[in-house]
């Protein structure tokens, strides 16, 4: 894709090096999470990545909130202990990989095409092993940040971070003392369009109201009327929250967005007819599709047990998003659809996180990006999913997402995140090691 290598040292060259290696070393571990509770465990991989700490003089500490379940904390003082620590966290834990589907054996790591191959080589064990390797190449150099440089790298992302970052910022809270602003997944990366390469830092994300929903009458024989049957009430009330068309909510971050976007690619956006404008821009339309309004999507179903026999009880699961500001709203609405005869209750509920784009932090950001790509064009963006920001925003952390990568225009990077034949460029992760390491000189 052309971008000029702007730090070509030895220790550079170095870094890069061993984030291949690195990465390919991390996705070797199958920590597979399926999910309540069901996962493979962490802990192997967590002791590679703490004994890589150690190999440079790093004191980490692996922590473990149920047997296998371990996350790698850290904390390396800085120059000036007046000056506030910053936290880089990650997570250790992958999606499921079927191998029959893959190119490669998802757990393989192999090199090929000039990628990484494998379940995590962007979400995000990429993303760990660009960090290792730079924190690496720093301590090798003898070079700390300002304040106190805080690492966490975590379990249970892939759920609900109950198991990891939730946990941790519970259990071991010394570890993230003073902390105000984090850097983690999801941002950074380079967005061909138009003639521009554009680099969107996440200033924020959707909430989280994953639902269970259940209905209740009178069981019987299957029959004889039913008028409270639950299967037919529960049917009902997802079809309507399916139908739904939520309305345009256009809040702060997204309009930092829609406004860079225009800037950069010297065109117009019509916040009139979003959608359409998100499928003229192709991949950079993709960076807003998704939140630019609320959304609940039905993902499970369960009900009876015979099929001549009237269930007591019908249940769904319902995965819902809802922007910043827009919690109270979105579960108004949703209680409007689901009517009177329909209760909710939460399986998991985490409000929206949201960071400045006007600060120093994502000027600092910014800045990294140009100083190794001269034409980046660096845009605030709301990301449509979630992570383990939102645990920390519990505890008072400010996360932007941040895991620079530059990228040939080939790559379609969001479809890599759970999907098949997963991978992350070579000289991508060598671009992420020299911006991370600009970035770290300015904390």
């Amino acid at each position: 894709m052309g971008v000029e290598v702007r730090d070509d040292s030895p220790g550079a060259e170095r870094a890069a090096s061993e984030a291949v290696e690195i990465c390919a070393d991390l996705i070797n571990f199958d920590t597979t999470n399926r999910g309540e509770g069901v996962a493979r465990p962490e802990r192997p991989a967590a002791e590679h990545v703490a004994g890589l700490l150690d190999e440079v003089g790093v004191a980490p500490v692996v922590v473990e909130s149920a047997p296998g379940r371990a996350s790698v904390l850290a904390r390396l003082p800085g120059t000036d202990p007046t000056h506030p620590p910053f936290l880089v966290h990650g997570h250790l834990d992958v999606v499921p990989a079927d191998p029959a589907e893959w190119t490669v054996p998802p757990f393989s790591g192999e090199i090929r095409d000039g990628c990484v191959w494998g379940r995590g080589a962007v979400d995000m064990k990429g993303a760990l092993a660009m960090t290792l390797a730079t924190v690496r190449r720093r301590l090798r150099e003898g070079r700390r940040t300002r304040g106190d440089l805080v690492l966490a790298f975590l379990a249970d992302e892939e759920c609900t971070g109950e198991y990891g970052s939730r946990y941790v910022a519970r259990e071991h809270r010394e570890f993230f003392a003073d902390c105000t602003e984090a850097i983690s997944e999801s941002g950074g990366f380079s967005v061909e369009a138009g003639g521009a390469r554009i680099y969107p830092i996440a200033t924020g994300e959707r909430g989280t109201a994953w639902m269970k929903l259940t209905a209740r009458g009178t069981a019987g024989h299957g029959s004889k009327p039913a008028p409270d049957n639950p299967v037919a009430e529960l049917a009902h009330a997802v079809s309507r929250l399916a139908a739904h068309e939520w309305p345009v909510r256009l809040t702060p971050g997204v309009r930092a967005l829609l406004d860079g976007l225009a800037d950069a690619l010297g065109t117009t956006i019509d916040h009139d007819r979003l959608d359409a404008e998100a499928a003229r821009l192709g991949g950079v339309g993709r960076l807003f599709a998704g939140t630019v309004r609320n959304s609940a999507t039905p993902t499970r179903l369960d009900a009876g047990y015979k099929v001549n026999v009237v269930p007591g009880t019908a249940s769904a699961q319902v995965d819902g998003r809802f922007l910043p500001g827009t919690g109270d709203e979105f579960l108004a609405t949703v209680d409007r659809l689901l009517g009177p005869k329909v209760t909710r209750e939460f399986v998991n509920h985490e409000e929206a996180p949201a960071a400045d784009p006007e600060g120093p932090t994502f000027a600092a950001l910014a800045a990294a990006l140009r100083a190794e790509d001269p034409a980046a064009r660096p845009v605030p963006y709301v990301m449509a999913g979630g992570t383990d920001a939102k645990s920390f925003h519990r505890i008072g952390v400010t996360s932007f997402g941040f895991t620079p990568l530059a990228l040939g225009a080939d790559l379609d990077y969001s479809g890599m995140f759970h999907g098949v034949d997963e991978r992350v460029p070579l000289d991508g992760l060598a671009f992420g090691t020299r911006v991370l390491d600009r970035f770290l000189d300015t904390r």
